[in-house]
Protein backbone atom coordinates (compact mmCIF):
# COMPACT_ATOMS: atom_id res chain seq x y z
CA UNK A 1 0.00 0.00 0.00
CA UNK A 2 1.39 3.34 -0.95
CA UNK A 3 1.85 5.60 2.10
CA UNK A 4 1.02 9.15 2.34
CA UNK A 5 3.49 11.93 1.69
CA UNK A 6 3.19 14.27 4.36
CA UNK A 7 5.52 16.45 2.88
CA UNK A 8 3.69 16.98 -0.07
CA UNK A 9 -0.01 17.39 2.38
CA UNK A 10 1.78 20.64 4.29
CA UNK A 11 3.02 21.86 0.62
CA UNK A 12 -0.42 21.53 -0.76
CA UNK A 13 -2.23 23.01 2.16
CA UNK A 14 0.14 26.14 2.10
CA UNK A 15 -0.11 26.68 -1.81
CA UNK A 16 -4.05 26.36 -1.69
CA UNK A 17 -4.11 28.60 1.18
CA UNK A 18 -2.00 31.42 -0.59
CA UNK A 19 -4.39 31.13 -3.45
CA UNK A 20 -7.40 31.86 -1.25
CA UNK A 21 -5.55 34.71 0.92
CA UNK A 22 -4.49 36.94 -1.92
CA UNK A 23 -7.57 36.09 -4.19
CA UNK A 24 -9.96 37.16 -1.63
CA UNK A 25 -8.15 40.06 -0.05
CA UNK A 26 -7.49 41.47 -4.13
CA UNK A 27 -11.54 41.44 -4.64
CA UNK A 28 -11.43 43.26 -0.82
CA UNK A 29 -8.72 45.22 -2.17
CA UNK A 30 -10.98 46.34 -5.39
CA UNK A 31 -14.07 47.19 -3.24
CA UNK A 32 -11.74 49.62 -1.02
CA UNK A 33 -9.96 51.03 -3.77
CA UNK A 34 -13.87 51.77 -5.64
CA UNK A 35 -13.01 49.60 -8.28
CA UNK A 36 -9.12 50.59 -8.78
CA UNK A 37 -7.35 47.05 -8.63
CA UNK A 38 -9.98 46.23 -11.50
CA UNK A 39 -10.81 43.09 -13.31
CA UNK A 40 -7.14 42.87 -14.54
CA UNK A 41 -5.91 43.29 -11.24
CA UNK A 42 -7.55 40.05 -9.58
CA UNK A 43 -6.91 37.95 -12.68
CA UNK A 44 -3.12 39.03 -12.02
CA UNK A 45 -3.20 38.59 -8.34
CA UNK A 46 -4.29 34.69 -8.32
CA UNK A 47 -1.95 34.42 -11.60
CA UNK A 48 0.69 34.97 -10.01
CA UNK A 49 0.11 33.34 -6.76
CA UNK A 50 -0.31 30.09 -8.80
CA UNK A 51 2.51 30.87 -10.81
CA UNK A 52 4.71 31.48 -7.31
CA UNK A 53 3.28 28.69 -5.38
CA UNK A 54 3.19 26.15 -7.87
CA UNK A 55 7.02 26.68 -8.80
CA UNK A 56 7.22 26.31 -5.16
CA UNK A 57 5.66 23.37 -4.74
CA UNK A 58 6.28 21.21 -7.59
CA UNK A 59 9.33 19.16 -6.62
CA UNK A 60 7.18 18.50 -3.44
CA UNK A 61 3.60 17.56 -4.49
CA UNK A 62 3.36 18.28 -8.24
CA UNK A 63 1.61 21.51 -7.35
CA UNK A 64 -1.75 20.24 -7.92
CA UNK A 65 -3.64 23.21 -5.44
CA UNK A 66 -6.65 22.42 -6.75
CA UNK A 67 -9.32 19.18 -6.47
CA UNK A 68 -9.90 19.39 -10.13
CA UNK A 69 -6.26 18.65 -10.55
CA UNK A 70 -5.71 15.73 -8.39
CA UNK A 71 -8.80 14.02 -9.58
CA UNK A 72 -7.28 14.75 -13.27
CA UNK A 73 -4.05 13.16 -12.39
CA UNK A 74 -5.44 10.38 -10.65
CA UNK A 75 -7.58 9.19 -13.01
CA UNK A 76 -4.26 9.54 -15.43
CA UNK A 77 -2.55 7.19 -12.74
CA UNK A 78 0.03 10.09 -11.51
CA UNK A 79 -1.17 9.86 -8.26
CA UNK A 80 -2.65 6.98 -6.20
CA UNK A 81 -6.08 7.06 -4.55
CA UNK A 82 -4.64 7.11 -0.91
CA UNK A 83 -2.70 10.91 -1.54
CA UNK A 84 -4.90 12.46 -3.64
CA UNK A 85 -7.61 11.93 -1.08
CA UNK A 86 -4.86 13.49 1.19
CA UNK A 87 -4.09 16.52 -1.45
CA UNK A 88 -8.25 17.40 -1.97
CA UNK A 89 -8.42 17.72 1.85
CA UNK A 90 -5.78 19.58 2.46
CA UNK A 91 -6.28 21.68 -0.09
CA UNK A 92 -10.00 22.07 0.85
CA UNK A 93 -8.47 23.06 4.29
CA UNK A 94 -6.22 25.19 2.93
CA UNK A 95 -8.91 26.99 1.64
CA UNK A 96 -11.05 27.15 4.43
CA UNK A 97 -7.89 28.70 7.12
CA UNK A 98 -7.25 30.79 4.45
CA UNK A 99 -10.86 32.49 4.40
CA UNK A 100 -10.57 32.42 8.44
CA UNK A 101 -7.83 34.57 8.13
CA UNK A 102 -8.79 36.75 5.84
CA UNK A 103 -11.82 37.71 7.89
CA UNK A 104 -8.93 38.22 11.28
CA UNK A 105 -7.16 40.68 8.85
CA UNK A 106 -10.15 42.56 6.86
CA UNK A 107 -12.94 44.36 7.95
CA UNK A 108 -16.50 42.53 7.89
CA UNK A 109 -17.90 45.27 6.14
CA UNK A 110 -16.04 45.34 2.94
CA UNK A 111 -16.57 41.41 3.20
CA UNK A 112 -20.20 41.23 3.41
CA UNK A 113 -19.84 43.40 0.52
CA UNK A 114 -18.29 41.34 -1.58
CA UNK A 115 -19.74 38.66 -0.11
CA UNK A 116 -16.22 37.03 0.70
CA UNK A 117 -14.76 36.66 -2.60
CA UNK A 118 -17.01 33.92 -2.76
CA UNK A 119 -17.17 32.98 -7.16
CA UNK A 120 -20.91 33.61 -7.89
CA UNK A 121 -23.00 33.34 -11.15
CA UNK A 122 -22.96 37.24 -12.49
CA UNK A 123 -26.54 39.06 -13.38
CA UNK A 124 -28.49 37.08 -15.72
CA UNK A 125 -26.03 33.61 -15.82
CA UNK A 126 -27.90 30.51 -14.93
CA UNK A 127 -27.21 27.64 -13.12
CA UNK A 128 -26.66 25.39 -16.85
CA UNK A 129 -24.19 28.34 -18.34
CA UNK A 130 -22.63 28.17 -14.79
CA UNK A 131 -21.46 24.41 -15.42
CA UNK A 132 -20.45 25.28 -19.11
CA UNK A 133 -18.21 27.83 -18.19
CA UNK A 134 -16.17 26.43 -15.19
CA UNK A 135 -15.78 23.08 -17.54
CA UNK A 136 -14.45 24.72 -19.72
CA UNK A 137 -12.33 26.87 -17.72
CA UNK A 138 -11.26 24.19 -16.02
CA UNK A 139 -10.56 22.50 -19.09
CA UNK A 140 -7.84 24.64 -20.55
CA UNK A 141 -6.34 24.94 -17.22
CA UNK A 142 -5.67 21.18 -16.61
CA UNK A 143 -5.01 21.12 -20.01
CA UNK A 144 -1.95 23.36 -19.96
CA UNK A 145 -1.01 21.63 -16.48
CA UNK A 146 -0.72 18.36 -18.53
CA UNK A 147 1.06 19.75 -21.28
CA UNK A 148 3.60 22.20 -19.52
CA UNK A 149 3.97 20.76 -15.62
CA UNK A 150 3.13 16.49 -16.49
CA UNK A 151 4.50 16.02 -19.75
CA UNK A 152 7.94 15.53 -19.66
CA UNK A 153 8.43 16.92 -23.21
CA UNK A 154 7.05 20.22 -22.14
CA UNK A 155 8.54 23.90 -21.47
CA UNK A 156 10.34 23.80 -17.63
CA UNK A 157 9.17 26.91 -16.67
CA UNK A 158 7.86 25.95 -13.52
CA UNK A 159 4.78 27.61 -13.22
CA UNK A 160 4.73 30.47 -15.01
CA UNK A 161 2.25 29.11 -17.98
CA UNK A 162 -0.22 27.78 -15.94
CA UNK A 163 -0.83 31.04 -13.53
CA UNK A 164 -1.18 32.80 -17.35
CA UNK A 165 -3.75 30.27 -18.09
CA UNK A 166 -5.83 31.16 -14.41
CA UNK A 167 -5.49 34.82 -15.72
CA UNK A 168 -6.94 34.59 -18.72
CA UNK A 169 -9.48 32.29 -17.73
CA UNK A 170 -10.28 35.23 -15.11
CA UNK A 171 -10.37 37.43 -17.82
CA UNK A 172 -12.73 35.64 -19.62
CA UNK A 173 -15.05 33.87 -17.34
CA UNK A 174 -14.58 36.04 -14.30
CA UNK A 175 -17.41 38.29 -14.93
CA UNK A 176 -19.61 35.10 -15.83
CA UNK A 177 -19.12 32.73 -12.95
CA UNK A 178 -16.00 34.26 -10.46
CA UNK A 179 -13.97 32.05 -12.42
CA UNK A 180 -13.76 29.47 -9.55
CA UNK A 181 -11.83 26.68 -11.46
CA UNK A 182 -11.34 24.93 -8.42
CA UNK A 183 -13.81 23.31 -5.60
CA UNK A 184 -11.53 24.42 -3.10
CA UNK A 185 -11.71 28.35 -4.16
CA UNK A 186 -14.94 28.37 -3.80
CA UNK A 187 -15.48 26.54 -0.85
CA UNK A 188 -13.30 28.33 1.84
CA UNK A 189 -15.00 31.71 1.32
CA UNK A 190 -18.29 29.88 0.42
CA UNK A 191 -18.01 28.38 4.00
CA UNK A 192 -16.94 31.18 5.79
CA UNK A 193 -19.93 33.94 5.35
CA UNK A 194 -20.00 33.56 1.35
CA UNK A 195 -22.51 33.08 -0.89
CA UNK A 196 -23.40 29.69 -0.65
CA UNK A 197 -26.06 28.87 -3.16
CA UNK A 198 -24.94 27.01 -6.64
CA UNK A 199 -22.63 24.88 -4.52
CA UNK A 200 -22.78 22.18 -6.51
CA UNK A 201 -21.57 23.88 -9.58
CA UNK A 202 -18.19 24.67 -8.65
CA UNK A 203 -17.59 21.15 -8.10
CA UNK A 204 -19.12 19.39 -10.66
CA UNK A 205 -17.79 21.83 -13.33
CA UNK A 206 -14.22 22.06 -12.28
CA UNK A 207 -13.96 18.17 -11.30
CA UNK A 208 -15.72 17.16 -14.90
CA UNK A 209 -13.48 20.00 -17.04
CA UNK A 210 -10.47 18.32 -14.88
CA UNK A 211 -11.31 14.89 -15.92
CA UNK A 212 -11.86 15.74 -19.79
CA UNK A 213 -8.86 17.09 -19.84
CA UNK A 214 -6.74 14.69 -18.24
CA UNK A 215 -8.10 11.62 -20.07
CA UNK A 216 -8.22 13.31 -23.42
CA UNK A 217 -4.11 14.91 -23.56
CA UNK A 218 -3.42 11.24 -21.69
CA UNK A 219 -4.89 9.16 -24.01
CA UNK A 220 -4.38 10.93 -27.18
CA UNK A 221 -1.57 13.32 -27.07
CA UNK A 222 0.77 11.98 -23.70
CA UNK A 223 3.98 9.93 -25.23
CA UNK A 224 4.16 6.19 -24.72
CA UNK A 225 7.42 6.98 -21.87
CA UNK A 226 5.21 9.54 -20.07
CA UNK A 227 2.33 6.84 -19.74
CA UNK A 228 5.07 4.68 -18.52
CA UNK A 229 6.63 6.90 -16.08
CA UNK A 230 3.08 6.89 -13.79
CA UNK A 231 3.85 6.25 -10.19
Amino acid sequence: MKQVNGKALIAEFIGTFALIFIGVSAIAANQITEGAVGLTGIALAHGLTIAVMVSATAAISGGHLNPAVTFGAWLTGKIDAINAGGYVICQCLGGIFAASLVKLSISSEVLKTIKMGTPTLGTGVNPINGVVMEFFLTFFLVFVIFGTAIDRRGPKVGGLFIGLTVVLDILAGGPITGAAMNPARHLGPALLGGEIGNFWLYWVGPLCGGAVAALLYHHSLATIDSRKSEH
